[in-house]
């Protein structure tokens, strides 16, 4: 869920995935899937910014093994491999 501002200055949560349009006439019109319509503060940039985080948030969570880091070298420069060609 992202967190947008209405016109009155409340805070409201959408689900990022039920955005359809988001359209930045003087003011940002918000379009939902199921045709709601929301008018908030921020300007487009900023919610794209704040849907992409999200996305991103979700996508390090759910990699598959995200804290093994044993395969990285960080000494690089001292690694020789066994075979040489």
């Amino acid at each position: 869920m992202i967190k947008v501002t209405t016109l009155d200055g409340s805070e409201m949560y959408l689900n990022p995935d039920l955005i359809e349009i988001i359209s930045e006439t003087p003011d940002t019109h918000i379009t939902l899937s199921n045709g709601n319509r929301y008018l908030v503060l921020e300007p487009a940039r900023i919610v794209i910014g704040r849907i992409v985080n999200f996305k991103a948030r979700l996508m390090r969570r759910a990699a598959p093994d995200a804290g093994k880091r044993y395969l990285r070298r960080n000494d690089a420069e001292r690694y020789y491999p066994l075979c040489k060609l």
